[in-house]
């Protein structure tokens, strides 16, 4: 009931695995290169804060915000993860998450948030939310935590205002002070915890030309080092343009990058320079660009509808991290 192994969900699960979750399982069970992992479902959540009595307090809180004022958004943002945080995990949750950490026979996974309401008609709410890299046992139940807690950061909080996703239920269950959250607040988020891959190249692919918009023609970014620092745009990658129909590369444009997110010492992530002799190099061979293409191009079949594709390529081998439908797409 609260974890989920990838092989035990698919796309139909977003209700309780939320986006990221539901896409991993269901790209999982379709033999896509995924890194093994399992899912803390919506149910764990909404457990933790009946459990631990949090979810009286935190509809208190959000029935006081002034969204209009940015400093009433800000404290009820530190309010709520302070008590997130500050409270133990109950025993037999942990017991769980740190049975199926231990299956994974991972010395560091990826913990990341999966937004119930991601990818759907409302809003998106990708990059939302909070990811943390190269956790160990003994961080697990923070990063899972934190993981929860960002649902209610500053700019999840203003983003589920401004995009309206409120309804007139939610504000009256919210006045009412109800103490479920799920009646009351628009979106849930179940937890991934997934095996860690040390990645020496990553990127993002879109399976539709994101700027020309040609249906014919996907792109690939590739950079150094762990994937974070391409999709947070710090720096700039190589750009691959290829023709899916027969995976011929139209057009390759290689950037200069100096310096890299890899694995800490330890745990988390942190930034180091690339060597001087790999700096302006073409990150892909045009035999790996193919193959990504292939592999990219089998999302997007299988899901028929264009992909924003996130990968990694570690020790040669790719892996699909996410994938989820491009929105901003306004060509039929």
């Amino acid at each position: 009931m609260y974890t989920k192994t990838f092989k035990e969900i698919s796309k139909k699960d977003v209700g309780i695995a939320g986006g990221k979750g539901a896409s991993l399982g269901e790209m999982s069970g379709s033999g896509i290169p995924v890194p093994p992992g399992f899912v803390i479902t919506i149910d764990a959540f909404d457990r933790f804060l009946e459990e631990t009595d949090l979810g009286v307090d935190i509809v208190s809180i959000l029935k006081n915000i002034n969204y209009k004022d940015m400093s009433s958004v800000d404290k009820a943002s530190h309010e709520i993860r302070d008590m997130i945080h500050d409270v133990p995990m109950p025993k037999d949750l942990a017991k769980l998450f740190l049975g199926e950490f231990k299956k994974l026979k991972a010395p560091y996974v990826a913990v990341r948030s999966s937004a119930t309401a991601e990818d759907s008609a409302v809003a998106s709410w990708a990059g939302e939310l909070e990811t943390y890299l190269n956790t160990t046992g003994k961080k697990i139940f923070e990063n899972i935590k934190k993981c929860w807690s960002s649902l209610f950061t500053q700019r999840a909080l203003f983003y589920a205002f401004e995009k309206q996703v409120f309804t007139k239920k939610h504000q009256q269950k919210i006045r009412a002070g109800t103490s479920k959250i799920k009646d009351s607040y628009p979106v849930s988020v179940a937890v991934v915890v997934q095996k860690m891959v040390q990645s020496d190249i990553s990127g993002i692919c879109f399976t539709v030309h994101p700027v020309t918009e040609n249906k014919k023609q996907m792109v690939i970014e590739a950079g150094y080092g762990l994937g974070e620092a391409i999709v947070s745009g710090q720096v700039t990658p190589d750009t691959y343009v290829v023709d899916k129909q027969d995976f011929s590369i139209a057009d390759i444009n290689f950037s200069e990058q100096t310096r890299m997110i890899v694995k800490k010492k330890g745990e988390g992530v942190e930034w180091k320079p690339v060597p001087k002799k790999t700096q302006n190099r073409q990150k892909l061979t045009g035999k790996q660009i193919v193959e990504l293409a292939k592999l990219c191009d089998r999302i997007e079949k299988h899901y028929k509808k264009p992909q924003d594709i996130e990968w990694a390529l570690e020790k040669g081998k790719f892996y699909i991290t996410q994938s989820r439908p491009i929105t901003t797409l306004t060509r039929e």
